[in-house]
C-alpha cells in the first residue's frame, strides 16, 4: 500500500480539526533541529501557538522565524501476517504545513488568537485576565506551504 498525496485544502483542514497537538520543529542557532509538541489552534490559513514568554523555542523563533508543524492522526497498527514482522505497518493521515511564525503583541488579537487555539479542545467562551494576556507569548504561523499525506485510508 503507497503513500496518497492530498491535495484537497479541505481534506487536509479535516485532518488538522482531529489532531490534539501538532508539533514544531525549528532550527537553533547551532544549526541543530529543535522539535517541540504543543497545543494549537487553526483558522484562515493560520496555525496559532502560546507558550511562556520566555525559553528556549522563543529564543529561537526570535533568530529563526521558519518551522514545520507536524500533524498526524488517525493512527492504526494493521498487518498482513501476524508472524511476520515485516508485513506490520501504520495506517495514518497526516500534514506538514511550512512557514514563518510571527509574534503577536496586541492584547485584542491575543485574545483572539487564545479564542482560536481553545476552540480546537472545545466549543466554551472564555474570558481572559489582563494579567495572563500579558504573560502569554502567542504566536502565529502563516502557513506558506500544506502538505498531506495518508496511508492505508
Amino acid at each position: 500500500m503507497k503513500n496518497r498525496i492530498i491535495g484537497l485544502k479541505e481534506e487536509i483542514e479535516r485532518i488538522i480539526g482531529k489532531c490534539e497537538v501538532c508539533y514544531v520543529a525549528m532550527v537553533d542557532e547551532e544549526n541543530k533541529p529543535y522539535v517541540i509538541p504543543m497545543n494549537f489552534g487553526y483558522k484562515d490559513n493560520c496555525i496559532y501557538l502560546h507558550s511562556s514568554k520566555t525559553g528556549k523555542k522563543i529564543d529561537i523563533l526570535e533568530k529563526n522565524n521558519n518551522v514545520c508543524v507536524s500533524f498526524s492522526t488517525d493512527h492504526l497498527l494493521r498487518w498482513q501476517s501476524e508472524n511476520m514482522a515485516c508485513s506490520y505497518s501504520m495506517k495514518y493521515r497526516s500534514v506538514l504545513a511550512f512557514g514563518k511564525v510571527e509574534f503577536v503583541e496586541n492584547s485584542n488579537q491575543k485574545i483572539e488568537a487564545l479564542n482560536i487555539i481553545m476552540s480546537q479542545y472545545t466549543k466554551k467562551e472564555f474570558s481572559y485576565s489582563d494579567p495572563a494576556v500579558k504573560d502569554v507569548k502567542v504566536f502565529k504561523v502563516f502557513v506558506e506551504k500544506l502538505e498531506g499525506r495518508a496511508y492505508g485510508y
